[in-house]
Protein backbone atom coordinates (compact mmCIF):
# COMPACT_ATOMS: atom_id res chain seq x y z
CA UNK A 1 0.00 0.00 0.00
CA UNK A 2 1.31 3.42 -0.89
CA UNK A 3 1.14 6.23 1.75
CA UNK A 4 -1.91 7.66 -0.04
CA UNK A 5 -3.63 9.35 2.96
CA UNK A 6 -0.76 11.82 3.29
CA UNK A 7 -1.84 13.53 0.08
CA UNK A 8 -4.98 14.72 1.82
CA UNK A 9 -2.88 16.96 4.02
CA UNK A 10 -1.82 19.10 1.10
CA UNK A 11 -4.04 22.00 0.15
CA UNK A 12 -3.78 22.80 -3.54
CA UNK A 13 -1.05 21.98 -6.01
CA UNK A 14 2.54 22.47 -4.92
CA UNK A 15 5.13 23.88 -7.28
CA UNK A 16 8.77 24.75 -6.86
CA UNK A 17 9.35 28.47 -6.46
CA UNK A 18 12.82 28.32 -7.99
CA UNK A 19 15.01 26.18 -10.20
CA UNK A 20 16.99 23.52 -8.36
CA UNK A 21 20.38 22.32 -9.56
CA UNK A 22 20.43 18.73 -10.72
CA UNK A 23 17.90 16.01 -9.98
CA UNK A 24 16.25 15.24 -6.65
CA UNK A 25 14.82 12.02 -5.25
CA UNK A 26 12.25 11.16 -2.61
CA UNK A 27 12.71 7.54 -1.56
CA UNK A 28 10.86 5.29 0.88
CA UNK A 29 12.71 2.22 2.17
CA UNK A 30 10.56 -0.26 4.08
CA UNK A 31 11.95 -3.40 5.72
CA UNK A 32 9.89 -6.14 7.35
CA UNK A 33 11.72 -8.84 9.32
CA UNK A 34 10.39 -12.22 10.45
CA UNK A 35 12.13 -13.94 13.36
CA UNK A 36 14.45 -15.33 14.31
CA UNK A 37 11.91 -17.54 15.99
CA UNK A 38 8.12 -17.87 15.57
CA UNK A 39 5.95 -14.89 16.49
CA UNK A 40 8.75 -12.34 16.25
CA UNK A 41 8.61 -9.56 13.67
CA UNK A 42 9.73 -6.00 13.09
CA UNK A 43 8.90 -3.29 10.56
CA UNK A 44 11.03 -0.23 9.81
CA UNK A 45 10.12 2.52 7.34
CA UNK A 46 12.61 5.25 6.48
CA UNK A 47 12.20 8.09 3.98
CA UNK A 48 15.02 10.00 2.33
CA UNK A 49 15.13 13.30 0.48
CA UNK A 50 18.19 12.80 -1.73
CA UNK A 51 20.73 11.49 0.83
CA UNK A 52 19.07 13.01 3.90
CA UNK A 53 16.94 10.85 6.19
CA UNK A 54 13.81 12.83 7.00
CA UNK A 55 11.36 10.40 8.68
CA UNK A 56 11.48 7.03 10.40
CA UNK A 57 9.03 4.50 11.86
CA UNK A 58 10.14 1.50 13.93
CA UNK A 59 7.58 -0.99 15.21
CA UNK A 60 10.01 -2.00 17.99
CA UNK A 61 10.11 1.51 19.46
CA UNK A 62 8.52 1.98 22.91
CA UNK A 63 5.84 4.16 21.29
CA UNK A 64 5.84 3.26 17.57
CA UNK A 65 5.06 6.33 15.50
CA UNK A 66 6.31 8.20 12.47
CA UNK A 67 8.96 10.66 13.64
CA UNK A 68 11.04 13.46 12.09
CA UNK A 69 14.73 12.75 11.51
CA UNK A 70 15.89 16.14 10.21
CA UNK A 71 15.86 19.38 12.25
CA UNK A 72 13.81 21.28 9.68
CA UNK A 73 11.13 18.59 9.78
CA UNK A 74 10.34 19.75 13.33
CA UNK A 75 9.74 23.37 12.40
CA UNK A 76 6.50 25.31 12.49
CA UNK A 77 5.05 23.86 9.28
CA UNK A 78 4.90 20.46 10.96
CA UNK A 79 3.18 21.91 14.01
CA UNK A 80 0.59 23.45 11.68
CA UNK A 81 -0.08 20.03 10.14
CA UNK A 82 -0.35 17.67 13.13
CA UNK A 83 -2.34 15.20 11.05
CA UNK A 84 0.76 14.56 8.93
CA UNK A 85 2.32 12.49 11.70
CA UNK A 86 -0.97 10.91 12.78
CA UNK A 87 -1.88 9.84 9.25
CA UNK A 88 1.68 8.71 8.55
CA UNK A 89 1.72 6.58 11.68
CA UNK A 90 -1.58 5.01 10.65
CA UNK A 91 -0.16 4.10 7.24
CA UNK A 92 2.90 2.52 8.85
CA UNK A 93 0.78 0.52 11.30
CA UNK A 94 -1.26 -0.82 8.39
CA UNK A 95 1.96 -1.73 6.59
CA UNK A 96 3.06 -3.69 9.66
CA UNK A 97 0.03 -5.97 9.29
CA UNK A 98 0.34 -6.28 5.51
CA UNK A 99 4.02 -7.18 5.68
CA UNK A 100 3.48 -9.74 8.42
CA UNK A 101 1.00 -11.52 6.15
CA UNK A 102 3.33 -11.22 3.17
CA UNK A 103 6.22 -12.74 5.09
CA UNK A 104 4.07 -15.59 6.42
CA UNK A 105 2.81 -16.38 2.92
CA UNK A 106 6.31 -16.33 1.42
CA UNK A 107 7.82 -18.44 4.18
CA UNK A 108 5.06 -21.04 3.87
CA UNK A 109 5.28 -21.07 0.06
CA UNK A 110 9.01 -21.80 0.15
CA UNK A 111 8.64 -24.32 3.00
CA UNK A 112 10.94 -22.34 5.25
CA UNK A 113 11.26 -23.07 8.97
CA UNK A 114 9.55 -20.89 11.54
CA UNK A 115 12.83 -20.76 13.45
CA UNK A 116 14.68 -18.85 10.76
CA UNK A 117 14.91 -15.15 9.95
CA UNK A 118 13.53 -13.64 6.73
CA UNK A 119 13.22 -10.14 5.30
CA UNK A 120 10.93 -8.44 2.80
CA UNK A 121 12.11 -5.06 1.55
CA UNK A 122 10.29 -2.49 -0.52
CA UNK A 123 11.92 0.52 -2.18
CA UNK A 124 9.73 3.11 -3.85
CA UNK A 125 10.15 6.72 -4.87
CA UNK A 126 10.32 9.37 -7.55
CA UNK A 127 12.93 11.53 -9.24
CA UNK A 128 12.42 15.08 -10.55
CA UNK A 129 14.64 17.29 -12.69
CA UNK A 130 15.94 20.78 -11.90
CA UNK A 131 12.65 22.20 -13.18
CA UNK A 132 10.70 20.06 -10.72
CA UNK A 133 9.13 17.87 -13.39
CA UNK A 134 8.72 14.12 -12.90
CA UNK A 135 11.49 12.11 -14.58
CA UNK A 136 10.88 8.55 -13.42
CA UNK A 137 9.66 6.45 -10.53
CA UNK A 138 10.41 3.05 -9.06
CA UNK A 139 8.73 0.46 -6.87
CA UNK A 140 10.40 -2.86 -6.18
CA UNK A 141 10.38 -5.69 -3.67
CA UNK A 142 13.13 -8.06 -2.54
CA UNK A 143 12.78 -11.21 -0.42
CA UNK A 144 15.75 -12.36 1.65
CA UNK A 145 18.01 -10.01 -0.29
CA UNK A 146 16.95 -11.23 -3.75
CA UNK A 147 14.87 -9.23 -6.25
CA UNK A 148 11.31 -10.52 -6.23
CA UNK A 149 8.97 -8.22 -8.17
CA UNK A 150 9.31 -4.71 -9.58
CA UNK A 151 7.21 -2.12 -11.38
CA UNK A 152 8.24 -1.75 -15.03
CA UNK A 153 9.90 1.48 -16.17
CA UNK A 154 6.70 2.60 -17.89
CA UNK A 155 4.89 2.08 -14.55
CA UNK A 156 2.11 0.15 -16.29
CA UNK A 157 2.72 -3.40 -15.03
CA UNK A 158 4.75 -5.57 -12.67
CA UNK A 159 7.62 -7.87 -13.62
CA UNK A 160 8.66 -10.85 -11.51
CA UNK A 161 12.23 -11.94 -10.85
CA UNK A 162 13.33 -15.46 -11.66
CA UNK A 163 12.60 -16.54 -8.08
CA UNK A 164 8.92 -15.59 -8.27
CA UNK A 165 6.44 -17.67 -10.26
CA UNK A 166 4.51 -15.29 -12.55
CA UNK A 167 1.18 -16.83 -11.59
CA UNK A 168 1.52 -17.31 -7.84
CA UNK A 169 3.50 -14.23 -6.71
CA UNK A 170 0.39 -12.02 -6.63
CA UNK A 171 -1.23 -14.44 -4.20
CA UNK A 172 1.79 -14.30 -1.92
CA UNK A 173 2.61 -10.60 -1.78
CA UNK A 174 0.00 -7.86 -1.45
CA UNK A 175 1.08 -5.02 -3.72
CA UNK A 176 -0.87 -2.06 -5.16
CA UNK A 177 -2.28 -2.18 -8.66
CA UNK A 178 0.15 -0.84 -11.23
CA UNK A 179 -2.20 2.07 -12.03
CA UNK A 180 -2.40 3.05 -8.34
CA UNK A 181 1.36 2.85 -7.96
CA UNK A 182 1.85 4.95 -11.11
CA UNK A 183 -0.56 7.60 -9.80
CA UNK A 184 1.23 7.72 -6.46
CA UNK A 185 4.69 8.09 -8.03
CA UNK A 186 3.72 10.72 -10.59
CA UNK A 187 1.43 12.76 -8.35
CA UNK A 188 1.67 12.40 -4.59
CA UNK A 189 5.35 11.51 -4.44
CA UNK A 190 6.27 14.53 -6.61
CA UNK A 191 4.04 16.84 -4.53
CA UNK A 192 5.77 15.81 -1.31
CA UNK A 193 9.21 16.02 -2.90
CA UNK A 194 8.48 19.63 -3.88
CA UNK A 195 7.08 20.37 -0.44
CA UNK A 196 10.08 18.97 1.44
CA UNK A 197 12.56 20.73 -0.84
CA UNK A 198 10.86 24.06 -0.16
CA UNK A 199 10.70 23.58 3.60
CA UNK A 200 14.21 22.20 4.00
CA UNK A 201 16.05 24.30 1.43
CA UNK A 202 17.98 26.39 3.95
CA UNK A 203 19.53 23.26 5.43
CA UNK A 204 19.69 21.14 2.29
CA UNK A 205 21.24 23.76 0.00
CA UNK A 206 23.40 25.82 2.33
CA UNK A 207 26.87 26.54 1.02
CA UNK A 208 28.82 24.92 3.85
CA UNK A 209 27.08 21.68 4.82
CA UNK A 210 28.15 19.97 8.02
CA UNK A 211 30.86 17.34 7.74
CA UNK A 212 29.77 13.78 8.25
CA UNK A 213 31.68 10.90 9.78
CA UNK A 214 30.81 7.27 9.17
CA UNK A 215 31.68 4.58 11.70
CA UNK A 216 31.41 0.96 10.66
CA UNK A 217 30.46 -1.62 13.28
CA UNK A 218 30.98 -5.28 12.28
CA UNK A 219 27.98 -7.48 13.06
CA UNK A 220 27.31 -11.17 12.71
CA UNK A 221 25.07 -12.83 10.13
CA UNK A 222 22.61 -13.56 12.93
CA UNK A 223 22.34 -9.87 13.82
CA UNK A 224 21.80 -8.99 10.16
Amino acid sequence: MEPRPLLLLLSGALTLTETWAGTHTLRYLNTAVYGPGPGKSRYISVSYLDDTEITRFDSDAPNPRLEPRAPWMEQQWVEERPDYWKEGTGVCQLEVQINQRNLNHLRAHYNQSEDGSHTLQKTTGCVVGSDGRFLHGFNQYAYDGTDYVALNQDLSSWTTAHTAHPITWRKLVQVPDADDSKAFLEDMCVHWLHFFLEKGKEMLLRADPPKTHLTYHPISDHEV
